[in-house]
């Protein structure tokens, strides 16, 4: 696609029916919209779905889609398989037998909420227990993200929701956290995707560096960004750079591929702003006119010299040096940055603020074809807010911050603490003064928590099995659900509900067109659940849709004068009152979005819109960033703080340094010798998302069984060839994968898939279809954090191999029958 006019030009827009959003075409309806979640990735792209009989058939790309231009995952494109899964969830189900039996008996909607309702008054409220006793835990954060927190607070009234064994927020939020101190906002890499007329735009240009670090956006597609706008720049002829000890798509085109040790890629970033600060090869009128503490930061990094990062990372200091010039001598330089900067370090917050003084003193901010700042689209950022917004008042006064910025800090995240989280649930009390905080209840919806996110799992299945009612929802019977769950509810997937994406640009639509038996979406839950357990809110809401719009138009925040809740009037939003308030009947205001649309409105205009603040370039130059309208950034001065004055008040040093990870050559060298690999876990695949689509017939057949790299020098020290199995161990657990040889990979690294298990394996206690025995989180820890509570070490773990044998113990019977493999956990301390 290097001539996208020319790609436009070439669509037959007749056969695609532009303009309209549903036609007929060979026996089939066809709807024109958007797919998110479930089953999905962080992406929205434009389809076509083809439904005959109320049943979905086929699903295509929709070359009228700007976002995508028509182009779609293997995922996607197999939608159907996964939708009409025989395997799905149908109806409520309850526990007919103990935990971990895998046996169930159907039970209608209301006997579900009549348990649920019965367990909260008589073991909860009766026992004058707060709210605070219930968790709610959610997944990867998709079609849930304002859903769930909404349910934690406006449903169970708990403050409590987050990812429980989920340490340091390791995924997203140390990068928002990171760059919302120096930016004051979140940039991401300008591939024209906040624009309507995409690659076409009169203002946009490519990048002329890209610098992919350690990830591969062509798999993951990771936080809402197509890795494919960057296969597009780099046609255009887009340089790389690609810092990963791993050869991917990106590193096999760079100019330069760096290979640093895991963990230790802030010290890169470190000795590059050394490099750029000491070679004036700065852009000084950005720095002069937008920068603050330019001077503070340039004597800072003269301690972190190209060589002292070389002896760290092991990259040769010549290649740190040539790859530092090559993004600073760029016009247009951008940094597309992945997991790794939250889950690959304990120095997550400084790598992030590092990475955006590169961004900052190098001019690349705000330009085209550099970094854009962004927001959800048109300002629409009710998510973990509606947490604060309900929640009970005591509940919320004891939400789980702790150990982030202490007590008296900034509570800068929104959900709960994950760390505290698992601490008060192991003690049972708040460590830090032995006061009693006893959890009664988890509500847990689409999080496949043991197959998926959790940390140090045996832990986490040790203490989550002894917590009295779990509740889980779902589109599928899950090992999770299995292992723990006492209810399982069904989930509908992105095809068969109405929903909105507002993550970042454009506003999305998905509309339902079809359904799947007794299950409902997320925002029927809300309902189902919230005019039992909380009714005198719940009147504001007839039906999903309202939710939807009031999602849309008010934050989920609408008040009337008397300060109770009033039911919203959707019809006032109109192309020339957006972003105002308006006034129901009775007063309250109906509009505080900037949203011009209700969600039926979205749809007829094509399924998406998108907004002019997003769109604009020089944003800081026009006062679009600050509240009070003012040029500059929206930081305590006005300018991009190299040095951020807001870390103090979060309970982090300013300056950005490396933290090594607990267990390293450079802290532990002994450790070498017992466990000589590192452990890179988490690699992505073109077939899944996390732990979903392992039920899928045509993803398994291209992706069978979880793989491992090894490195041909390592397969030969140890014997191995591709398709042996290897157990992968070290003193928390271990677990078993398929040897992949591969020569892209240093001898002493390994690069393990996460997320899997086998839906065609058995369920019941001790095999939950495998999801111990291939799961790499049996050997990842908790509480090892970085600065702030934020980002975790995980992905460079230590562990040493060795070939599965008959007869040995699987993982699934070691932790579920044998105790795991450590008996003397200690609840993480403030």
């Amino acid at each position: 696609m290097i001539d996208y006019e020319e790609f436009l030009d070439g669509i037959d827009r007749k056969a695609y029916h532009e303009g309209e959003v549903e036609w007929e075409e060979d026996g089939c309806t066809v709807t024109r919209t958007y797919n998110y979640s479930a089953p999905g990735c962080h992406d929205s792209c434009g389809v076509l779905l083809y439904t005959k009989d109320g049943k979905l058939e086929k699903v295509e790309g929709d070359p009228l889609d700007p976002y995508a231009n028509g182009k779609l995952c293997m995922r996607c494109l197999d939608l159907d398989e996964m939708v009409n899964h025989p395997q799905r969830l149908k109806y409520p189900m309850r526990r007919a037998g103990e935990r971990g039996e895998n046996k169930w008996e159907r039970i209608s909607w209301d006997e579900a909420l009549d348990m649920i309702d019965t367990y909260i008054k008589e073991e909860i409220d009766g026992k004058g227990l707060g709210r605070e006793s219930i968790l709610v835990g959610h997944g990867t954060g998709r079609n849930i993200n304002w859903q769930v927190p909404f349910i934690a607070g406006a449903c169970f009234r708990t403050a409590n929701v987050g990812g429980i064994y989920f340490s340091g927020w390791w995924c997203y939020m140390p990068r928002v956290c990171g760059a919302a101190g120096p930016l004051g906002d979140y940039p991401i890499v300008d591939a024209s995707e906040t624009l309507p007329e995409r690659y076409a735009h009169s203002e946009w240009v490519r990048p002329d560096v890209l610098v992919v670090w350690g990830n591969e956006p062509l798999k993951s597609n990771g936080d809402g960004y197509l890795g494919h706008w960057l296969n597009v720049c780099v046609q255009m002829g887009t340089k790389v750079v690609s810092i990963d000890p791993v050869l991917t798509w990106w590193g096999a085109r760079a100019e330069h591929w760096l290979r640093p040790r895991p963990g230790t890629d802030c010290c890169i970033a470190l000795a590059w702003l050394n490099v750029i600060m000491g070679e004036d090869l700065i852009d000084h009128e950005f720095v002069d006119n937008w920068c603050a503490y330019y001077d503070e930061l340039k004597e800072h990094v003269q301690q972190f010299s190209p060589a002292w990062a070389a002896s760290i990372t092991g990259v040769p200091e010549d290649e740190i040096v040539a790859a530092a010039r090559l993004y600073a001598s760029a016009d247009r330089g951008a940094i597309q940055w992945g997991l790794v900067f939250d889950a690959g370090t304990r120095s997550s917050m400084h790598w992030v603020e590092a990475v955006c003084d590169l961004m900052a003193i190098c001019g690349n901010i705000e330009k085209p074809g550099t970094h854009v700042l962004v927001h959800n689209s048109f300002d629409i950022n009710a998510g973990y807010s509606s947490v604060d917004l309900y929640a009970d008042p005591q509940a919320l006064e004891r939400k789980f911050r702790k150990w982030m910025v202490g007590d008296q800090g900034l509570d800068f995240v929104g959900m709960s603490n994950c760390d505290a989280m698992a601490s008060v649930l192991e003690a049972g009390e708040v460590p830090a003064t032995g006061e009693p905080y006893p959890i009664k209840m988890l509500w847990a919806q689409s999080c496949n928590a043991f197959a998926g996110h959790e940390g140090q799992v045996p832990r986490a299945y040790k203490y989550m099995k002894e917590i009295p009612f779990i509740v889980y929802a779902d589109p599928f019977v899950t090992p999770t659900m299995v292992a723990i769950a006492d209810l399982v509810l069904p989930v509908s997937m992105s095809v068969e509900r109405d929903s909105a994406r507002t993550w970042w640009t454009p506003l999305r639509a998905m509309k339902k067109v079809t359904s799947f038996y007794e299950a409902k979406s997320d925002e029927e839950i809300a309902l189902w659940l919230g005019r039992r357990l909380n009714p005198d809110l719940f009147v504001r809401w007839e039906s999903a849709e309202d939710l939807i719009n009031d999602y849309l138009l008010t934050d989920l925040a609408v008040v009337g004068p008397d300060g109770k809740v009033q039911k919203a009037n959707f019809s006032a939003a109109t192309d020339d009152n957006w972003g105002h308030t308006s006034v129901t009947e009775d007063g309250g205001p109906s509009v505080t979005t900037k949203c011009p649309y209700t969600f039926d409105q979205l749809v007829e205009a094509g399924g998406h819109a998108y907004d002019e603040w997003n769109a604009t370039y020089f944003k800081h130059e026009k006062g679009m960033l600050r509240p009070d309208g003012q040029v500059g950034f929206n930081t305590p001065s006005g300018r991009i703080e190299l040095v951020p004055t807001i870390f103090q008040s979060w309970g982090i040093p300013p300056y950005p340094v490396y933290t090594p990870a607990p267990e390293t050559w450079e802290t532990t060298p002994e450790i070498m010798e017992k466990f000589p690999f590192y452990l890179i876990n988490g690699a992505r695949s073109y077939e899944f998302f996390h732990t979903e689509h392992r039920q899928a017939p045509t993803m398994r057949e291209f992706h069978p069984e979880p793989r491992v790299k090894v490195s041909p020098g390592t397969a030969a020290e140890y014997g191995l060839q591709d398709g042996d199995w290897i157990w992968m161990e070290n003193d928390e657990g271990r677990c078993k994968q398929m040897v992949e040889v591969f020569a892209g990979i240093p001898d002493d690294c390994l690069s393990a898939e996460h997320g899997w298990w086998k839906p065609e394996e058995e369920g019941a206690v001790p095999h939950l279809h495998g999801c111990f025995d291939y799961n790499v989180n049996n050997l990842t820890r908790n509480f090892q954090s970085g600065p702030g509570g934020i980002g975790s070490p995980i992905k460079c773990t230590r562990c040493r191999i060795y070939k599965v044998k008959d007869g040995d113990v699987m993982p699934g019977e070691q932790i579920t029958q044998l105790g795991g493999w450590r008996d003397d956990y200690q609840p993480m301390q403030a």
